[in-house]
Order: C-alpha cells, then sequence, then structure tokens
C-alpha cells in the first residue's frame, strides 16, 4: 500500500515530458510552466531543448532533464558522453540516457557495465542526477535483472522501466521487479503509458519513486478532484 503521500508527493514525483519530434518553443514554454504551477519534479526533454527550458525555469526548483541517444540507445558511448556532457553544460541537472538494448540481450554484461559506469560518471562528476531507460517491453525478465544487478553495483540514481516509443511501457510487475533487485541501492522510474491517476499509483505502490508521463496534469487535476483513490493497489 501506499504510504502517507499527500497529493503535493505526489505530484513531485511526476517527471513531466514533452519528446514529440515536432514540439516547437510554444510546447516547451506549456510545460515548464506546467511544471511550475504543479510542482513537477522535472520536465522531460530532448536535449536540444535543455538550454531554452534552463532558462525558462531559472529560478525554480524543477530539474531540467535531457534524454540521451532517445529513444533507441543506438549510438557509440564516445557520442553517448558527449551528448551527456553537452546537455549538462547547457543546463541540465538530470540525465536519463537508453542503454545499448542489443548489447544487453546479446549478454555483453562488460559493455553494459562499461556504459553505465562512463555516463554515470559524468553525471557523478557534475553533481547531476543519472537515469539508465533498460527499455523492458524488449527484454526477457533475467535480462531485465541482469541488467539491474549492474545497476546495483554502478549506482546510477535511479534505473528506468521505458522511454514509451518501444512496443510496450510500464508494467507494475518489472517495477517490483527492479526494485527487488537493486533495494535500496538505487531508485527506480516507471515511464511509458501512464496517463490514469490509478496507474501511478499502481506504480508507486510497486516501488516506483518518479514517474515519466505526458499526463501529469491530468493526473494530479484527477487527483485533487478526488476522482482516484490515494491507497489504490490495482495492477496496471
Amino acid at each position: 500500500m501506499l504510504k502517507n503521500y499527500t497529493i503535493e508527493d505526489l505530484a513531485y514525483m511526476v517527471d513531466h515530458t514533452q519528446l514529440a519530434a515536432n514540439a516547437c518553443p510554444a510546447a516547451f514554454e506549456k510545460l515548464c510552466s506546467e511544471a511550475v504551477e504543479y510542482g513537477f519534479h522535472m520536465v522531460a526533454i530532448n536535449s536540444a531543448q535543455v538550454e531554452f527550458c534552463a532558462k525558462l525555469l531559472k529560478g525554480t526548483r524543477v530539474h531540467v532533464g535531457a534524454a540521451i541517444s532517445f529513444p533507441l540507445g543506438q549510438c557509440t558511448l564516445k557520442s553517448k558522453m558527449f551528448e551527456t556532457s553537452d546537455a549538462i553544460e547547457n543546463g541540465a541537472d538530470e540525465i536519463d540516457y537508453v542503454l545499448t538494448i542489443p548489447k544487453l540481450i546479446m549478454g555483453d554484461t562488460d559493455y553494459i557495465r562499461r556504459e553505465m559506469e562512463a555516463i554515470v560518471g559524468i553525471c557523478r562528476e557534475a553533481n547531476v542526477i543519472s537515469k539508465v531507460i533498460f527499455e523492458n517491453c524488449y527484454l526477457t525478465k533475467e535480462q531485465i535483472v541482469t541488467a539491474a544487478e549492474i545497476a546495483r553495483d554502478v549506482r546510477p540514481d535511479f534505473i528506468k522501466t521505458s522511454t514509451g516509443f518501444g512496443t510496450g511501457g510500464a508494467l507494475v510487475e518489472d517495477v517490483a521487479l527492479m526494485k527487488k533487485t537493486v533495494g535500496d541501492a538505487v531508485k527506480v522510474k516507471a515511464a511509458g503509458g501512464i496517463r490514469t491517476p490509478e496507474a501511478m499509483l499502481a506504480m508507486v505502490n510497486a516501488g516506483a519513486e518518479r514517474i515519466g508521463t505526458s499526463a501529469g496534469v491530468k493526473i494530479i487535476d484527477a487527483l485533487r478532484s478526488g476522482n482516484a483513490v490515494l491507497d489504490n493497489s490495482a495492477a496496471y
């Protein structure tokens, strides 16, 4: 069951998301304004928009999160490292990067570890929060556990279920599995297809401490109106 979270606590778990390829400046102005108004934790954006959003959010408590090698993860480690450093230089204080999915599927755990150590190291040196996106829809449960075990050793701040651009999004069972594997060493972020208060609450029940969603406004409005049950534990 949920802890005694207030609606404000739940709002501060939301990473307010705008990752559309055709999003123009007005969309990011709206995103940042809503994030401040609703008390969301972060805006989740592609790295090209980091500098713009960082200026809009200067002086607020809302973080700027850059999606790195998004959404496929199909970049070299060198390019991922550069994009990470560039985003931080432009004002990002959180990094969500997509791991190299085929390497994990093929069992090349040395590469996954090396990649994670490199990007988490850049973030740690800059005092920036790091999140590793697994994209669980392409992985077996065993592969999810393997990636989570590596993360338990490397210690990014979060491991994350999905980009929202794959063949499936966050599943309660995956969140629970990830959290069981990492314990208190790493936090879990659920993202992908979370569009209702019930879905969000189920993810939090399963162990997620951040929720990536483009439906944050709708979710918090529903919670405030009393149209959702705060101790909801149904599966999603």
